[in-house]
Protein backbone atom coordinates (compact mmCIF):
# COMPACT_ATOMS: atom_id res chain seq x y z
CA UNK A 1 0.00 0.00 0.00
CA UNK A 2 2.83 2.61 1.07
CA UNK A 3 4.49 1.83 -2.41
CA UNK A 4 1.43 2.58 -3.96
CA UNK A 5 0.93 6.21 -2.10
CA UNK A 6 4.41 6.92 -3.12
CA UNK A 7 4.20 5.92 -6.43
CA UNK A 8 1.22 8.41 -6.62
CA UNK A 9 2.56 10.68 -5.09
CA UNK A 10 6.02 10.69 -7.35
CA UNK A 11 3.52 10.72 -10.26
CA UNK A 12 1.96 13.43 -9.23
CA UNK A 13 4.95 15.62 -8.76
CA UNK A 14 6.35 14.50 -11.92
CA UNK A 15 3.33 15.81 -13.91
CA UNK A 16 3.81 18.68 -12.40
CA UNK A 17 7.21 19.61 -13.32
CA UNK A 18 6.22 18.46 -16.94
CA UNK A 19 3.23 20.69 -17.03
CA UNK A 20 5.56 23.74 -16.04
CA UNK A 21 8.23 22.49 -18.58
CA UNK A 22 5.52 22.69 -20.89
CA UNK A 23 4.07 25.76 -20.27
CA UNK A 24 7.26 27.74 -21.38
CA UNK A 25 6.58 26.33 -24.64
CA UNK A 26 2.68 25.70 -25.84
CA UNK A 27 0.85 29.00 -27.34
CA UNK A 28 0.38 32.41 -24.75
CA UNK A 29 -3.03 31.70 -22.82
CA UNK A 30 -3.30 35.63 -24.08
CA UNK A 31 -3.55 34.69 -28.20
CA UNK A 32 -1.75 37.86 -29.69
CA UNK A 33 -4.56 40.54 -31.38
CA UNK A 34 -4.28 41.59 -34.80
CA UNK A 35 -4.73 45.22 -34.93
CA UNK A 36 -7.77 44.39 -37.13
CA UNK A 37 -9.42 42.94 -33.95
CA UNK A 38 -8.91 45.46 -31.45
CA UNK A 39 -11.37 48.02 -29.99
CA UNK A 40 -10.97 51.44 -30.56
CA UNK A 41 -9.41 52.18 -26.89
CA UNK A 42 -6.52 49.30 -27.62
CA UNK A 43 -5.88 50.64 -31.09
CA UNK A 44 -4.80 53.93 -29.37
CA UNK A 45 -2.57 52.47 -27.21
CA UNK A 46 -1.30 49.83 -29.57
CA UNK A 47 -0.38 53.24 -31.88
CA UNK A 48 1.50 55.26 -29.25
CA UNK A 49 3.66 52.09 -27.75
CA UNK A 50 4.27 51.69 -32.00
CA UNK A 51 5.36 55.77 -32.17
CA UNK A 52 7.54 55.66 -29.18
CA UNK A 53 10.80 54.90 -28.71
CA UNK A 54 10.41 50.76 -28.87
CA UNK A 55 8.96 51.19 -32.73
CA UNK A 56 6.65 48.24 -31.88
CA UNK A 57 4.74 46.54 -29.86
CA UNK A 58 6.65 43.96 -27.27
CA UNK A 59 4.71 40.61 -26.92
CA UNK A 60 4.51 41.33 -23.35
CA UNK A 61 2.23 44.00 -23.92
CA UNK A 62 -0.28 41.61 -25.87
CA UNK A 63 -2.00 40.58 -22.58
CA UNK A 64 -1.89 43.64 -21.07
CA UNK A 65 -4.27 44.83 -23.98
CA UNK A 66 -7.16 43.24 -22.11
CA UNK A 67 -7.19 46.13 -20.01
CA UNK A 68 -6.56 49.26 -22.68
CA UNK A 69 -6.34 52.24 -19.76
CA UNK A 70 -4.24 49.86 -17.62
CA UNK A 71 -1.83 49.08 -20.41
CA UNK A 72 -1.34 52.71 -21.68
CA UNK A 73 -0.05 53.66 -18.31
CA UNK A 74 1.90 51.20 -17.82
CA UNK A 75 4.05 51.66 -21.35
CA UNK A 76 3.94 54.94 -20.07
CA UNK A 77 6.26 53.73 -17.06
CA UNK A 78 8.31 51.25 -18.66
CA UNK A 79 9.14 53.47 -21.44
CA UNK A 80 11.01 55.57 -18.75
CA UNK A 81 12.43 53.22 -17.19
CA UNK A 82 13.87 51.33 -20.08
CA UNK A 83 14.88 54.42 -22.22
CA UNK A 84 14.77 57.30 -19.78
CA UNK A 85 16.27 56.19 -15.96
CA UNK A 86 19.24 58.34 -14.92
CA UNK A 87 20.67 54.38 -13.92
CA UNK A 88 23.29 53.69 -17.14
CA UNK A 89 21.99 51.47 -19.44
CA UNK A 90 24.86 48.81 -18.81
CA UNK A 91 23.34 48.72 -15.01
CA UNK A 92 19.96 49.43 -16.08
CA UNK A 93 19.90 46.12 -18.43
CA UNK A 94 21.38 44.10 -15.14
CA UNK A 95 18.99 45.09 -12.94
CA UNK A 96 16.39 43.58 -15.09
CA UNK A 97 18.04 40.40 -15.48
CA UNK A 98 18.72 40.16 -12.05
CA UNK A 99 14.74 40.53 -11.20
CA UNK A 100 13.95 38.58 -14.14
CA UNK A 101 15.96 35.46 -12.21
CA UNK A 102 14.04 36.08 -9.33
CA UNK A 103 11.03 36.02 -11.21
CA UNK A 104 11.98 32.26 -12.62
CA UNK A 105 11.19 34.39 -16.02
CA UNK A 106 13.15 33.03 -18.76
CA UNK A 107 10.83 34.97 -21.85
CA UNK A 108 12.55 38.18 -19.88
CA UNK A 109 15.85 37.36 -19.82
CA UNK A 110 16.23 35.91 -22.97
CA UNK A 111 14.81 39.25 -24.14
CA UNK A 112 16.90 41.47 -22.07
CA UNK A 113 20.14 39.15 -22.02
CA UNK A 114 21.89 40.43 -25.55
CA UNK A 115 21.25 43.65 -24.62
CA UNK A 116 22.72 43.47 -21.20
CA UNK A 117 26.04 41.80 -23.10
CA UNK A 118 26.05 45.06 -25.71
CA UNK A 119 26.08 47.11 -23.11
CA UNK A 120 29.03 45.77 -21.57
CA UNK A 121 28.19 42.89 -19.03
CA UNK A 122 30.55 40.27 -19.27
CA UNK A 123 28.96 36.61 -20.23
CA UNK A 124 30.23 35.31 -17.37
CA UNK A 125 28.67 36.72 -15.06
CA UNK A 126 25.14 36.25 -16.48
CA UNK A 127 26.20 32.41 -16.53
CA UNK A 128 26.79 32.77 -12.72
CA UNK A 129 22.97 34.94 -12.22
CA UNK A 130 21.30 32.15 -14.12
CA UNK A 131 22.84 29.47 -11.57
CA UNK A 132 21.31 31.76 -8.53
CA UNK A 133 25.23 32.35 -7.80
CA UNK A 134 27.16 35.43 -7.01
CA UNK A 135 29.02 36.56 -9.95
CA UNK A 136 32.49 36.91 -9.98
CA UNK A 137 34.77 39.82 -11.76
CA UNK A 138 31.84 42.29 -11.47
CA UNK A 139 33.08 45.91 -11.50
CA UNK A 140 31.79 48.04 -8.10
CA UNK A 141 28.79 48.95 -9.93
CA UNK A 142 27.76 46.16 -11.20
CA UNK A 143 28.42 44.89 -7.46
CA UNK A 144 26.55 47.14 -5.99
CA UNK A 145 23.51 47.14 -8.72
CA UNK A 146 23.26 43.18 -7.78
CA UNK A 147 23.52 43.37 -3.96
CA UNK A 148 20.37 46.37 -4.08
CA UNK A 149 18.57 44.03 -6.25
CA UNK A 150 18.99 40.76 -4.26
CA UNK A 151 18.48 42.34 -0.93
CA UNK A 152 15.71 44.05 -1.94
CA UNK A 153 14.14 41.07 -3.38
CA UNK A 154 15.16 38.97 -0.50
CA UNK A 155 14.30 41.29 2.75
CA UNK A 156 12.12 43.79 0.71
CA UNK A 157 14.46 46.51 1.74
CA UNK A 158 17.80 47.26 2.05
CA UNK A 159 20.35 48.43 4.89
CA UNK A 160 22.09 51.16 5.48
CA UNK A 161 25.03 50.67 4.13
CA UNK A 162 23.81 49.45 0.57
CA UNK A 163 21.62 52.41 1.08
CA UNK A 164 24.71 54.47 1.40
CA UNK A 165 26.58 52.49 -1.09
CA UNK A 166 23.51 53.27 -3.66
CA UNK A 167 23.13 56.96 -2.90
CA UNK A 168 27.30 57.53 -3.29
CA UNK A 169 27.32 55.56 -7.31
CA UNK A 170 24.06 56.48 -8.68
CA UNK A 171 22.63 59.45 -6.23
CA UNK A 172 18.93 59.94 -4.73
CA UNK A 173 17.28 59.92 -7.99
CA UNK A 174 19.58 56.77 -9.76
CA UNK A 175 17.96 54.90 -6.15
CA UNK A 176 14.60 55.34 -6.79
CA UNK A 177 14.96 54.55 -10.33
CA UNK A 178 16.78 51.40 -9.67
CA UNK A 179 13.87 50.62 -7.31
CA UNK A 180 11.59 51.49 -10.17
CA UNK A 181 13.03 49.15 -12.94
CA UNK A 182 13.10 46.27 -10.30
CA UNK A 183 9.37 46.88 -9.49
CA UNK A 184 8.43 47.47 -13.20
CA UNK A 185 9.94 44.37 -14.12
CA UNK A 186 8.59 42.14 -11.14
CA UNK A 187 5.13 43.44 -12.32
CA UNK A 188 6.13 42.42 -16.34
CA UNK A 189 7.61 39.05 -15.49
CA UNK A 190 4.23 38.10 -13.24
CA UNK A 191 2.09 39.34 -16.41
CA UNK A 192 4.58 37.16 -18.69
CA UNK A 193 4.48 33.94 -16.47
CA UNK A 194 0.92 33.88 -16.30
CA UNK A 195 0.11 34.50 -19.80
CA UNK A 196 3.02 31.73 -20.17
CA UNK A 197 4.78 33.36 -23.27
CA UNK A 198 7.12 30.89 -24.30
CA UNK A 199 11.02 31.58 -24.81
CA UNK A 200 12.09 32.16 -28.60
CA UNK A 201 12.48 29.31 -30.47
CA UNK A 202 15.59 26.72 -30.28
CA UNK A 203 16.69 28.37 -27.39
CA UNK A 204 17.24 25.91 -24.05
CA UNK A 205 16.22 26.89 -21.05
CA UNK A 206 18.29 29.49 -19.16
CA UNK A 207 18.25 27.61 -15.69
Amino acid sequence: MWSDLIFGVLSVFAFGIATVAAGRTKPSRFPDLDREQMTDAQKRVYDAITAGPRGRVPRPFQPLLRSPELADRIQKLGEYVRFHSSVPARLNEFAILINARFMDCPFEWFGHKPLVIKNGIAETILADLAQNRRPEGMKPDEELVYDFCTILNRRHSVDDETFKRAVTMLGEQGVIDLIAVSGFFKMMSMVINVAELPIPPGEKPAW
